[in-house]
């Protein structure tokens, strides 16, 4: 089984972000909210409330990421105009990006996306929530400085995502399928748990059609 190997970037992990906004929990300065047990929670699709450990500065540690892989999509008559498309930039002005891929545990490519690096707190507040569509191919990563318990909800999302949480070697620990909000809903009640380092957002239905699971991994560079 071929495993991502480890490479060392300094990383601007001051808060946590998801596709919507920080929890109603949240207090103006970052201070993370917790659940019934006193511990930090952290939202969905675009959202995610800091970690204890986090600042609103740059931090100095080193992070470990996953490697990015070379390997092909497995899906057919797309699968070279998906590794030889490169990523547009105008999908997320402003956002760094990367090739996110998708393997099994053996190492068999089953897809990739290009991905919009939400590493700040700012990115990972803001997340997907101003987004109103992605391209079939795109998705947002969010990064973390440590793997924790992070529950992302759909505040404010215009449309359904698959959200997937990995551990700081790229190892997929859950995959949720969440729908859109109804229109009468702002998505704060659908709370979607999950442990990780990363949590990788896509469109609905994106892991299903390509047969991703837990213990599948990520491979990326930052």
């Amino acid at each position: 089984m071929r495993r991502p190997h480890r490479r060392t970037v300094l990383a601007s992990i001051a808060g946590i972000g998801l596709a919507g906004c920080l929890d109603s929990g949240d207090s103006a300065d970052g201070t993370p909210g917790t659940d019934s047990d006193g511990s930090s929670i952290a939202d969905d699709t675009g959202t995610a409330t800091p970690t204890p450990d986090e600042t609103p500065t740059q931090s100095d540690t080193p992070e470990t990421t996953p490697d990015q892989g070379d390997g092909q999509s497995t899906d057919g008559a797309d699968d070279d105009s998906e590794d030889n498309e490169e990523p547009d930039p105008s999908v997320f002005p402003g956002y760094e990006m990367t090739t996110v891929e998708v393997e099994t545990p053996d190492g068999d490519d089953l897809g990739q996306v290009y991905a919009a690096i939400a590493d700040t707190r700012d990115l990972r507040y803001t997340g997907l929530s101003d987004t109103d569509s992605m391209p079939e191919n795109y998705g947002m990563l969010f990064v973390f400085d440590d793997v924790d318990d992070r529950p992302f909800v759909m505040r404010e999302m215009d449309f359904g995502i698959d959200i997937v949480y990995a551990d700081d070697e790229g190892v997929i620990t859950e995959v949720h399928h969440a729908p859109e909000p109804g229109p009468d809903e702002d998505g704060n009640e659908q709370r979607y748990p999950g442990r990780g380092q990363y949590v990788l957002e896509l469109n609905k239905g994106w892991t299903t059609d390509r047969g991703v699971t837990v213990g599948d991994v990520l491979q990326f560079e930052l």
